[in-house]
């Protein structure tokens, strides 16, 4: 994957969010926050070099790189935080104002006409059939018309986390889908299981509001 576009943009826009709270949530000084952040970077850069490119309609793309990004930070770390730390880490540098305004305009197209289309477009591509860092996913709407779950089969994050040696934290991205659908205003998030924690796969369900 080439660092130029999305990757870089994802950089600039939430690097000094996840800088920031270096401090605000780990406790790390101004000096050691800055150090971490330079560190960071070329790693991540590194990080994204080695993925693969995604096809075009693949729309995880972001999500890859929202972890390449968190992994950067965490190999730097003078010391890791735990699974509940790091998750309260990686929300705080991840809702930015304007990834709020970005859940609320998502949140006005949940459940529309092209909403499904569009999960039913992820589910018939299976893009980790021939990309490791992408997912496949089911679309599975629920019966008696209250929304829907996507089902995960694969997933691009747990691969990446365990070539890192990250595996222990996939949690603390997987609870940032909570956070998500609450800044959307348009669902209610329910999940059982998740590939990290050892389940079958990994259920995102959204029930309408």
């Amino acid at each position: 994957m080439k660092y130029t576009g999305m990757p870089l943009g994802m950089w600039l826009l939430f690097s000094g969010s996840f800088r920031k709270q270096l401090t605000s949530v780990l406790g790390f000084d101004s000096t050691a926050a800055r150090e971490i952040t330079a560190k960071a970077k070329p790693r991540y850069k590194e990080i994204i070099s080695s993925l693969p490119e995604f096809e075009k309609g693949d729309r995880f793309r972001m999500n890859i790189v929202n972890c390449a990004m968190l992994c950067a930070f965490l190999l730097n770390m003078p010391r890791r935080p735990d699974v509940d730390k790091a998750a309260e880490y990686y929300r705080a540098s991840m809702m930015t104002g304007a990834m709020k305004w970005f859940c609320r305009r998502s949140g006005k197209k949940k459940f529309t006409e092209a909403d499904i289309k569009a999960m039913k477009d992820t589910a018939a591509l299976k893009a980790a059939d021939r990309n490791p860092y992408s997912w496949n996913m089911e679309f599975l709407p629920y019966a008696d018309g209250s929304g829907y779950e996507s089902r995960f089969t694969a997933c691009g994050i747990c691969r990446l986390m365990k070539e890192q040696g990250l595996y222990e934290l996939v949690p603390a991205m997987c609870r940032l889908d909570y956070t998500m659908s609450e800044a959307g205003g348009a669902s209610n998030f329910v999940r059982e299981y998740t590939l990290a924690s050892g389940g079958p796969y990994c259920d995102c369900g959204y029930k309408k509001k």
